[in-house]
């Protein structure tokens, strides 16, 4: 492992992801940050370590714009190359230790909303550390001005809320100068068009669409009325129309299309046998939780499964228009949704829909750094933050080489995978962890 130095990385192939390019050179890294990218014939700096990567291919950290993070897995992600993280709802405060680790640690660097603002009941039950459930724009005002002082860096809106608390949150955010996600999967009386039109920026899993082209559907309702409806052969006019209103108000997608793949092609759902995969069966992290809910599949095809070749439509066709489409998980939701290795999948897919390797490997990177503003990630250039993966094999060749990971360096400090997962926390410290962050919830100690 190198510690905070002055090195080089030599001689591989740089893709610039910035410039849509690959060209063989080397990366100067000094602590934390690129000092310097050299071309093949630049003369290099003396009297500094050297990494050679003379064969293997180096491309930025890849960013997963939508997952569920928890300590506990945390390190899988790094493992797998991806260095960022957006974590779309939980608690702030559960992720203490991440949003607030150095910025060399064995995690990926979070950027995180707060519990999600559902309206009643709450289709993840009553108020609690995770989510708020109101009718009331003033509650939702206040529980907006609170998660930004808890240091959210977006609101998440879900599928039962309700017109005026969706306008009061979009509102009281803009004060804010945050902008705020929606996932209207569940949503039985707010389309997509309506939550553009309000305001909201980011939409989860291309939600809120299918019940903008078709009136009335969600996915909980009586399916029988809706059996005219084709979802393996979209109506593709519809979805140009819809699309290009949505683009008129420069909204973002995050359509997480690994999700409802899974879903579909369960049993023969995507599984890589791998360090990271070995690793979770060996903790018995999050192994038996998918296994129960594959239990369900009739029940989550009926609801989600269905939507998978809609939702690749919708995201191709956003694409195509120019609008922002990036690469996200919601790991660890529903079945199989790998932590770090998912977003490899999600790229795979995004290729299959039509987008070329360059075009995959931008939505995972410098798009999807420049769609939150982060501008120190995503691209392998001076003055950047050091996320690196050193890769194998060429990306750009197939797309499925981003994850034959050869070494990921996070903030300037070089990891093997092996060393990245002898991180993984003990289950007698999650519970700690968690024993503490429900005393302090339940004592308003963080109110």
């Amino acid at each position: 492992m190198v510690e905070y130095m002055n090195y080089v990385v030599k001689n591989g192939m740089i893709i610039d992801v910035e410039n849509g390019r690959s060209f063989l050179g080397s990366i100067e890294i000094k602590e934390t940050k690129i000092r310097k990218v050299y071309q093949s014939n630049d003369p290099l700096p003396e009297g500094v370590s050297v990494i050679d990567a003379q064969g293997k291919y180096i491309i930025p950290g890849l960013l997963d714009m939508h997952c569920h993070i928890q300590e506990r897995f945390a390190p899988h992600f790094l493992a797998s190359g991806v260095t960022t993280v957006r974590n779309t709802a939980g608690n702030v405060y559960m992720l203490e230790n991440l949003i607030h680790a150095p910025i060399d640690a064995p995690s990926p660097t979070v950027y995180a909303a707060d519990r999600m603002i559902d309206g009643t009941p709450g289709l993840w039950g009553p108020t609690s550390f995770g989510n708020f459930v109101t009718d009331d724009p003033v509650e939702a005002r206040k529980e907006v001005r609170r998660q930004v002082g808890a240091g959210a860096k977006f609101i998440k809106v879900y599928g039962w809320a309700n017109r005026e608390v969706m306008h009061a949150a979009v509102d009281e955010a803009k004060k804010f100068e945050v902008e705020v996600s929606c996932d209207l999967i569940h949503s039985k009386d707010l389309n997509a068009l309506d939550a553009a039109q309000i305001g909201v920026t980011w939409f989860e899993h291309a939600s809120g669409f299918a019940q903008a082209i078709y009136p009335g559907w969600y996915p909980s309702a009586d399916q029988t009325e809706w059996s005219h409806i084709n979802w393996d052969t979209p109506d593709e006019n519809k979805i140009q129309e819809l699309c290009q209103q949505m683009i008129h108000y420069n909204v973002k997608l995050c359509p997480t299309l690994v999700v409802t793949d899974q879903v579909e092609q369960s049993p023969d759902y995507w599984y890589p046998k791998n360090n990271i995969t070995k690793s979770l069966e060996k903790n018995n992290i999050l192994i038996e939780h998918w296994r129960n809910m594959s239990e369900q599949i009739d029940l989550l095809n009926e609801q989600v499964g269905k939507l998978n070749k809609f939702t690749k439509k919708i995201a191709k066709t956003y694409f195509d228009l120019g609008g922002t489409v990036v690469t996200g998980t919601d790991t660890p939701a529903l079945i199989w949704t790998i932590p770090g290795m998912a977003l490899h999948r999600e790229l795979e897919l995004f290729v299959e829909i039509g987008l070329t390797e360059m075009e995959a490997l931008q939505a995972a990177t410098i798009k999807a750094a420049r769609s939150i503003n982060l501008g120190a990630v995503g691209a392998i250039k001076e003055g950047n933050i050091a996320d690196i993966i050193i890769l194998n094999n060429n990306p750009l060749e197939d797309i499925k080489h981003t994850k034959d990971i050869h070494r990921v360096i996070k903030g300037g400090k070089v990891f093997s995978l092996e060393e990245i997962l002898t991180h993984v926390p003990s289950e007698d410290y999650m519970e700690q962890q968690f024993s503490e962050f429900q005393r302090k919830w339940e004592t308003d100690e963080y109110l």
